[in-house]
């Protein structure tokens, strides 16, 4: 602060500056001296521009004057006292008005004289700020400076610029019959300019003779500030020497005081110390009233000096009680000098008072308004001021007027339209083409009898031709110099220049009488009771191509950069620059052209790169709150946000623009953290229901497109009903909610406000409590229609779809003027209740902010995508957007890596649960083993509640956490919440079907160990028999093995096997229970030999279809055998699986299958009759009799008492020839044991465990990307079928999706197991159980106690026992196996331990050994009792759901969603879609047909057509959305292209006809559109 005041007390040098410095260094303005105030800062969010902060120190003041200013508040004149909390008044009203001995600041310092901060302000700020100040000023009918005096003793300034933005609009009595009205630029008005001046001793108050003069007929209004307003008695002390003017403007009325427009200016203070300003106005003047009590010397020279204009002159004398003689006698004297005739004396007697004065007044200033009147134009008194020495604001940017005059002067040679067509080509007919045909590719309806893809392309190569003629133009006249003037200028010339801009081209339009006579002719015909639409159309048409403004240049200038062309020379230099000028602009305050509203189009290249140069100007600090208001023309909507805002959108301007504008609003440092945004964008739109354009055909249309495109956009939407027709209020809150509604859809949740406009009185909010609640009933009523076209039936209220409260989302505003215009200052009433609205608005943001925030990128990928689906269709809206699709995606991988977490949970404790089963004791019953199964499944149970629990936890966590957009997702809560459900209840089901088996198995190896059991000791007392048999003779080895082989033979022969169960049998009581009261009991009579059935292929008859005599029957048995060859083939890999799996049949088996085939026909045609299904099924059961009843009797094979036995006859007899030769057997018992029962069992634990790691390995590895979620799975899959290019892998993926996927996960896997020796990797992994064993068998060897085990035979039994109690839990040593092995043992306890520790070495190393030869990953994989190719299938084949056109299958999360839907649908032929009559393959695509007006039939539909528009009536799970565009299906129409005549022979059909353009879709191109397709980057 203190450099600040040394630098201006630098700049001030005399006395009178040094009052001005004081003045601004008392209201903390001399920072800003002189001129660095700006209108940006102005305009920014702060706490100052929110909240009416208390004015506590003199240097608040000033900003709650402007804030209340810019909010058009008549009362910001009254900002000039510090406030007090003193309950006594200060005592002001006592003092003199006239004490010459006030100071600036009373004695407490704390008050400033209004005048003297309006002198100071414009003092600081710049042109622009000056510019607004009068603007705001005006319109709350004040007066505003004309001449702006300088402390500095330099000579005053003309406030020329200032006053040049200043429109007003006028009835003059000549035109009041035809109801015309004059609409003028209040500087370039020509009309009579009275000045009023006073001498220094004049006690009579001007201001308030000219308030009652202005006021006269209406409610005196203070125009001029006087003694007796707040603060207008203290002492001036840099005011004096201000000019101020105002005008009175007629409204055509009996009422009006004079009968045209005329201007008053008033000089401030004595005349005689302001001569410079008072020459110049006696001379420019029309007439000049002086007001005085008396005359003295020097001001007696100086009114005689005034011989040359003693004609325009008035005295108006105040005539005192008790006049002194003399004072009575200097007036005299100076009329006798002047020779003022009677008439221009008006003398104001005691007894009068200042309204009756006022009369007499203006009585006098009427006679003088006659027709020989000396007009003034304010515009033309610069050239006198410069004469006089004055200096004029207005000459410091004279470059920039002229720069302007030159590109305006064009048009004078010509007509608008022509001159358009000329130097703004690019905006002409082709733009509007261009955006017809974009609109025409969305929805299809001119295509007539062209194949829908075959005119996509025409329209997509008549697009492509218009940018090409649009990108030849070069740059006109008129563009290149306004181009130049953007980039040349510094920011403020720059603005001076658009400012000139918009003066001179307003100016041609409001002199165009033309024009004029155009919009009266429509407003005629619009006032007709019979209209005739063409002629409105036309008359429309013509105002629409006559209208000009800076906003066709800056549009024409985002065209010029759209078309032109990436890489050319043109784009190197100044084109690419254009952006990042427009977007300073934007930083600036200027608005940005969203939507052009004159062709529906958005020039998204333009928008999108100028969006994203502000982006990187604002350090990518740039998240944004959006808000928007709607409502039907000319209700306020512009007026309601310039005044919220203090922005300036353009007010009943006369022309006929339309579309979306956007305006930037920085947030100040102190409220950015509050409101969590950087920017506020104000949008502002056209006028819904215009009465212009409401009889057009596409009215309705457009204004659906505006609403549904800005509410889309918007975080805060008020809703403007500011009006007496109710039909058009119906309208627009139609509009609206069908918005809202498609809104909600989509996940976005806008705030919405609505605001009535005209409602008065203190008690109007409770007394229009009828009035909400009828709105509320129509806003209900309308949500149920909107509701039942959206199809969304469960939305009934308004409520259901917005957080509306009757209260707190209604405002009432008073009416905006106070009385009639146009003399009528804004209503107070009006300023304040819009600051409310605007405080409580920016209050509930921050409360609602807390995270939901979107940056410019995200801002502009919802611009994209809104116009994308609002493009579509009038009220089929469908909604495309990366945003969502990225937060839909990020769920899906989290979710998959949820349900991951809790499969693997479960199957690891599935696992543990088997191993238990498996290994209970051999001398448990059936009973207790059946029991510990059913109290598995009970745990289970509980298990699986507790992970669901868990991962509905995290989900409800993930939607808490309120990033990544998660909000745009909400509506897809409840699939995922279903998802979940679903996902227990299949692990439920598998889970118990595992246990079940699980126990099936342990039940037959009971059986079987029971009979090893028996025969292992009829074996082993044989051995013995014979070893004591043997031992008195002398044999040698092969005498030995003789011997011990007949006793092996005899003691084995009537070893009994495993009885065969009878597994046809078994299948065909499931069929029956399956086909249970379904009438096929005679078919079920007559099977036979199942085993038999299913060996010849399958063929559907028409006995299979319902109606056999239907035309249709050889397309419905095509369709059938189709579904029947892929049912079989799907279900076959099944039964494959399971064969491989080495395990025995279980009837659950069976079960599964018959539910799987019921999956796969349950979305067929219903055509066929139930034989279809019960032959279908037989065929297949009887294909699984055959493989289940070999893998049943390899079971039994393996598992064989004679085979298992025989075994272990090597062993037997090297226990016997030992016995026999009393070696040393420790070793050999050791490494026995080792290799009979621990090897067994450590194989078995690596291959319970591999199975999840694999999958871990896979999941979180390189590739985890390819498993993150369906759609990613699915490019994958789709980018390898293109790289390959193998036409039998495109079928196969086309015609047999679930065997290709699961194929290709089996080789996936293959493959990265294969890399660096993956799986030998794992399994070494998993060779740690080794070391748990040896950790087991240290702490086996010592007893309860901790002592070491006696080192005797018995020892080793507890040895074991101990070990195996250790190991339950990892792994499952054999009772039958332990026993054989240790049979007849010779070594002790401690020896035994040694050689077994040794032994546990050598399998270490034998089994890594064994790992890394092992190269057959195959055999590995499908013996794997946990299938990691199984696992990764479920994770990312979904609920298999296939489109029901095109066959794609659904991508959506989980499997519990309510709609099915795909990235990237495909030309119907691929699936072998014929046309009937030509059987050609049919090219459109699914995406295609429901955009567009062609029908679709089938076994659905019974045959009969029906719109593809409408297919959810038939599809209601499917959601089909338009492609994104055109280039998005590239990959699928190449594809078809490329194996057009191989596809064709494959479905014994002919080739398709395709588009033209297809053939011109490189590899490359295909690729790129499959990554957009799937938002790959």
């Amino acid at each position: 602060m203190k450099d600040d005041s040394m630098e201006c007390s630098i700049f001030f040098k005399d006395g009178q500056s040094a009052v001005i410095f004081n003045v601004l260094s008392r209201l903390g303005l001399q920072k800003f001296y002189p001129n660095k105030l700006t209108l940006r800062s102005l305009s920014e969010i702060n706490k100052n521009s929110i909240y009416d902060e208390t004015v506590d120190s003199l240097e608040k003041i000033p900003w709650c004057f402007l804030r209340k200013l810019f909010q058009i508040n008549a009362k910001c004149r009254n900002c000039t006292q510090v406030s007090t909390n003193d309950d006594d008044v200060d005592g002001d009203e006592d003092e003199d008005d006239d004490d010459e001995n006030n100071d600036l600041f009373d004695s407490a310092d704390n008050k400033v004289n209004p005048l003297d901060l309006i002198v100071a302000l414009f003092h600081c700020a710049d042109s622009f700020l000056q510019q607004e100040m009068a603007l705001k000023m005006s319109m709350c009918q004040f007066s505003v400076p004309l001449l702006l005096p300088h402390g500095n003793n330099s000579q005053p300034t003309l406030m020329l610029w200032a006053l040049r933005d200043i429109v007003k609009e006028w009835c003059p009595h000549d035109l009041s019959d035809s109801r015309g009205f004059v609409e003028d630029r209040i500087v370039q008005a020509n009309i009579p300019f009275f000045t009023f001046v006073r001498l220094k001793n004049c006690s009579l108050s001007k201001s308030q003779v000219l308030n009652h003069v202005l006021s006269c007929g209406q409610q005196n209004h203070n125009i001029f500030i006087h003694r007796d307003m707040e603060g207008g008695s203290l002492k001036r002390r840099i005011a004096n020497g201000l000019v101020e003017v105002c005008w009175f403007l007629p409204c055509g009325r009996d009422g009006d005081i004079f009968p045209g427009p005329v201007a008053f200016a008033n000089l401030r203070g004595d005349l005689c110390e302001s001569q410079a300003q008072f020459n110049f106005l006696v001379q420019e003047s029309t007439a000049t009233f002086v007001f005085l009590d008396k005359v003295e010397e020097k001001e007696h020279k100086i009114l005689t000096s005034l011989q040359d204009v003693k004609s325009k002159l008035f005295l108006v004398v105040n005539r005192k009680k008790g006049n002194a003689r003399e004072e009575m006698m200097s007036v005299k004297t100076t009329l006798k000098e002047l020779e003022l005739p009677k008439s221009s004396v008006k003398n104001k007697n005691p007894s009068e008072n200042v309204a009756e004065f006022s009369k007499k007044l203006c009585t006098t200033i009427n006679k003088s308004l006659t027709n020989e009147t000396n007009k003034v134009i304010v515009e033309n008194m610069s050239d006198k001021a410069v004469e006089l020495g004055l200096s004029v604001d207005e000459n410091k940017c004279n470059k920039q007027k002229k720069a302007a005059d030159e590109i305006v002067k064009g048009i004078e040679r010509q007509s608008i339209p022509d001159y358009k067509k000329q130097q703004l080509p690019l905006q002409g007919k082709n733009w509007k083409r261009l955006s017809r045909l974009a609109m025409e590719e969305c929805r299809l309806k001119k295509a007539g009898d062209m194949g829908l893809e075959e005119y996509k392309s025409r329209l997509q190569e008549k697009k492509q031709q218009i940018r090409k003629e649009q990108s030849k133009y070069k740059l006109s006249t008129a563009m290149k110099s306004f181009n130049e003037n953007l980039f040349t200028c510094d920011k403020d010339a720059r603005d001076c220049f658009l400012k000139w801009m918009k003066f001179q081209l307003n100016a041609r339009l409001e002199s165009d009488s033309h024009l004029s006579l155009l919009r009266n002719e429509l407003k005629d015909h619009c006032d007709k009771k019979e209209k005739d639409v063409k002629i409105i159309a036309e008359l429309n048409k013509v105002l629409l191509d006559s209208s000009l403004g800076v906003e066709h240049y800056m549009r024409e200038m985002g065209l010029i950069y759209e078309f032109s062309i990436n890489g050319s020379r043109n784009t190197a230099d100044e084109i690419s620059r254009l952006p990042g000028l427009a977007a300073e602009m934007l930083l600036d305050g200027f608005p940005l052209e969203l939507l052009d509203g004159d062709a529906s189009n958005i020039p998204e290249r333009w928008v999108t790169d100028v969006l994203k140069e502000l982006h990187k100007k604002v350090g990518e600090q740039s998240r944004l709150l959006v808000l928007t208001v709607l409502g039907v023309q000319s209700t306020g909507k512009s007026t309601l946000l310039n005044t919220m805002f203090g922005v300036q959108f353009p007010v009943s301007s006369g022309r006929c623009t339309r579309g979306a504008y956007m305006l930037f609003l920085r947030v100040g440092e102190d409220m950015k953290h509050e409101m969590n945004c950087d920017f506020i964008v104000l949008i502002d739109t056209e006028g819904l229901k215009s009465p212009h354009l409401a009889l057009l055909e596409d009215s309705d249309e457009h204004d659906n497109q505006l609403a549904t495109f800005v509410i889309g956009l918007s975080d805060v939407t008020i809703i403007n009903i500011a009006m007496e027709n109710s039909t058009e209020m119906k309208d627009v809150l139609q509009i609206a909610v069908h918005a809202f509604l498609r809104m909600k859809k989509i996940g976005k949740k806008p705030v919405c406000h609505f605001v009535h406009q005209n409602v008065a009185g203190v008690s109007a909010h409770a007394k229009n409590l009828t009035d909400r609640n009828y709105l509320l009933d129509q806003l209900n009523q309308m949500t149920q229609i909107a509701a039942e076209m959206e199809r969304k039936p469960s939305i009934e209220a308004f409520t259901d779809v917005l957080d509306y409260d009757i209260d707190k989302n209604n405002w009432n505003i008073p009416g905006l003027w106070h009385g009639t215009p146009p003399m009528a200052p804004v209503n107070t009433g009006y300023s304040e209740a819009v600051a409310d609205l605007k405080r409580h608005l920016l209050g509930t943001v921050k409360i609602n902010r807390s995270n939901e925030v979107s940056k410019i990128p995200e801002f502009l990928e919802w611009i994209k995508s809104l116009w994308r689906s609002v493009k579509y269709e009038n009220f089929i809206f469908s909604f495309r957007n990366t945003l969502v699709a990225q937060a839909y995606d990020n769920l899906c991988k989290e979710f998959s890596q949820w349900e991951w977490e809790f499969r693997k949970e479960i199957l690891s404790w599935q696992t543990q649960a088997e191993l238990e089963i498996l290994n209970s004791d051999n001398d448990c019953e059936l009973q207790h083993l059946t029991e510990l199964a059913e109290s598995k499944k009970s745990e289970v149970s509980e298990k699986r509640t507790s992970e669901k629990r868990k991962m509905e936890d995290k989900l409800t966590n993930y939607y808490k956490e309120k990033d990544q957009n998660v909000n745009l997702i909400e509506k897809y809560n409840t699939d995922f919440f279903n998802s979940i459900s679903s996902l227990a209840k299949e692990i439920q089901y598998s889970v118990d079907n595992k246990l079940d088996r699980a126990l099936h198995i342990r039940q037959s190896s009971k059986e079987v160990q029971e009979i090893l059991r028996k025969y292992r000791g009829v074996i082993e007392d044989k051995v013995m028999n014979l070893l004591s048999d043997c031992k008195n003779s002398t044999l040698s080895d092969e005498q030995l093995k003789e011997e011990f082989e007949k006793m092996w033979t005899e003691a084995t022969k009537n070893v009994s096997g495993l009885k065969e169960q009878n597994i046809s049998e078994n299948i065909l009581i499931h069929l029956r229970k399956h086909f249970l009261n379904r009438n096929v009991n005679e078919e079920l009579q007559n099977i036979g030999d199942l085993t038999e059935i299913g060996k010849s292929e399958f063929n559907v008859m028409t006995e299979h279809v319902k109606n056999a005599k239907t035309f249709r029957i050889q397309e419905i048995i095509r369709t059938l055998q189709n579904t029947a060859d892929e049912v079989i083939v799907s279900r076959r890999y099944d039964v494959d699986d399971i064969v491989k799996t080495n395990t025995d049949y279980h009837e659950s088996f069976t079960k599964e299958l018959l539910d799987k085939i019921d999956e796969s026909i349950k979305n067929i045609c219903k055509d066929y009759k139930i034989k279809f299904e019960f032959d279908l099924k037989l065929h297949i059961c009887g294909i699984a009799s055959r493989e289940f009843l070999k893998m049943h009797q390899k079971f039994l094979s393996d598992n064989d008492p004679r085979t298992k036995l025989e075994k272990y006859k090597k062993q037997y007899l090297s226990d016997f020839l030992d016995l026999y030769k009393e070696r040393d057997d420790c070793q050999r018992k050791a490494n026995d044991f080792v290799r009979c029962c621990i090897k067994p069992a450590v194989e078995e634990f690596i291959n319970r465990s591999l199975g999840i790691e694999i999958v871990d390995e896979i999941v979180t590895g390189s590739h985890s990307a390819e498993y993150s979620s369906r759609s990613f799975f699915q490019y994958n899959i789709q980018e390898e079928l293109l790289q390959n290019d193998d036409f039998s892998s495109f079928v196969k993926y086309i015609c047999k999706y679930e065997i290709y996927v699961k194929d290709w996960i089996f080789q996936h896997i293959q493959k990265k197991m294969s890399e660096d020796k993956t799986l030998c990797k794992l399994k070494n992994k998993n060779l740690q159980v080794v070391d748990k064993i040896t950790a087991a068998l240290e702490q086996a060897s010592k007893g309860p106690d901790g002592v070491q085990l006696p080192d005797n035979i018995k020892s080793i039994t507890e040895l074991i026992s101990n070990m195996r109690k250790y190991l339950i839990k990892d792994i499952s040593i054999s009772e039958e196996d332990k026993e054989t092995t240790l049979f007849q043992i010779q070594s002790t306890c401690h020896p035994f331990i040694n050689s077994l520790k040794k032994s546990l070495e050598d399998l270490n190393k034998q089994l890594q050994e064994e790992f890394s030869k092992s190269e057959d990953i195959t055999e590995t994989l499908n013996k794997l009792p946990i299938k990691p190719q199984d696992e990764l299938f479920k994770r990312v084949f979904g609920c298999g759901k296939q489109c029901p056109f095109c066959k794609v299958p659904c991508e959506a999360g989980g499997k519990g969603h309510e709609k099915h839907h795909a990235a990237l649908h495909r030309p119907k032929g691929l699936g072998g879609y014929r046309y009937d009559s030509t059987k050609k393959l049919v090219p459109t695509l699914c995406t295609t047909d429901v955009q567009s007006d062609v029908k679709f039939k089938n076994s659905d539909t019974k045959w009969e057509p029906h719109p593809f528009k409408e297919y959810y009536t038939y599809y209601p799970d499917w959601n089909i959305l338009p492609d994104p565009s055109i280039e998005s299906s590239d990959y699928w129409k190449y594809v078809l292209v490329r194996y057009n005549d191989r596809l064709a022979q494959e479905y014994n059909a002919t080739p398709a006809n395709v588009p033209e353009a297809w053939r011109r879709i490189t590899k490359e191109e295909a690729l790129k559109g499959l990554k957009d397709a799937f938002n790959i980057k």
